[in-house]
């Protein structure tokens, strides 16, 4: 029963996965736009920042979206299919979870932000409009 039940649910994310990624190609809304040197702050405080995600889950194409709203340059890393980028997910976050978001401090400490809601909501209050 087992095999039958992963086989279903194996082919159902084959199935959804198109539908997920044009999902997030059509809806973004309208990016923000900045002045060019506005853009230039945000690219630089982006530099410390890294996503890491798979490419299907639903969870990682919502910050993706955010992200591209935001009109933000965050460095995206695969931590599904590149093995390096898994392993440094899991030794420095502590568990193989997506979406992860690798906020590197002035100090040189590290923070490992985990859940969609609260990526979207710390890069809206860093990033956003009334920032």
């Amino acid at each position: 029963m087992r095999v039958v039940i992963r086989y279903f649910f194996r082919t159902l994310r084959l199935i959804l996965t198109p539908f997920v990624l044009l999902s997030e190609k059509m809806g973004g809304g309208k990016p923000v736009e900045r002045s060019a040197e506005e853009q230039q702050k945000v690219d630089a405080a982006c530099e410390s920042l890294a996503l890491y995600q798979f490419k299907t889950c639903p969870f990682c194409v919502k910050v993706r979206k955010q992200i591209a709203r935001l009109n933000l340059n965050i460095e995206k890393r695969d931590a599904q299919h590149n093995p390096t980028h898994r392993a440094e997910l899991e030794q420095g976050g502590g568990s193989i979870k997506v979406p992860c978001l690798l906020i590197k401090h002035p100090d040189g400490s590290e923070q490992w932000m985990y859940e969609s809601a609260d990526i979207n909501a710390w890069l809206d209050e860093r990033f956003g409009e009334t920032a």
